[in-house]
């Protein structure tokens, strides 16, 4: 019991971030051991999906870095994705290079906190939310918090960068 309270209290990269910055939320841990996706996550803790966010990493064809964070049963777009960046195109980053250009591992990755403040997109349904879900820091660590607030942290903006039917 102790074990659990104790990790509770490990606070990540990102946390101390949102301390930093005075802002509101909470956190949520659960078991895992290794990655399992967001819609498998979101099933396991019964949330929805629509304010459970996933975060992406992407390099431009200028060689920049891009992160976008979207909901956890959507696909990015791409065309609108570099729209969003100003990127004639982007691609996803390779699984294998994720730890290299963000710090974090997969499942763990999160737009706050990355060895760099890469330009941030968060996609527009967030701001249907007074509360979103994004990743603690760490695999079975979560943030959850206003939207709002980690655009402001960021210096991220929102944008439609997912499949819609317009």
């Amino acid at each position: 019991m102790a074990k659990d309270k104790k990790d509770k209290d490990v606070k990540t990269n990102a946390m101390r971030i949102l301390d930093r910055s005075k802002v509101k939320y909470k956190v949520n841990t659960y078991e895992c051991e290794e990655f399992i996706d967001g819609v498998h996550i979101a099933d396991k803790l019964g949330q929805a999906y629509e304010s459970s966010f996933k975060t992406l990493v992407a390099v431009g064809k200028s060689g920049g870095y891009f992160v976008f964070a979207l909901p956890v049963n959507e696909e990015l777009d791409m065309k609108k994705a570099a729209k969003a960046v100003g990127e004639k195109s982007v691609e996803l980053i390779h699984v294998k290079d994720i730890n290299k250009i963000t710090g974090y591992i997969r499942g763990g990755c999160t737009p706050l906190g990355m060895k760099k403040q890469y330009p941030t997109v968060i996609d527009a349904s967030a701001e249907n939310f007074d509360e979103i879900i994004i990743s603690g820091g760490r695999i079975g660590s979560q943030i959850m918090l206003d939207p709002k607030d980690l655009v402001k942290v960021t210096g991220g903006k929102f944008e439609n960068i997912v499949f819609r039917s317009e």
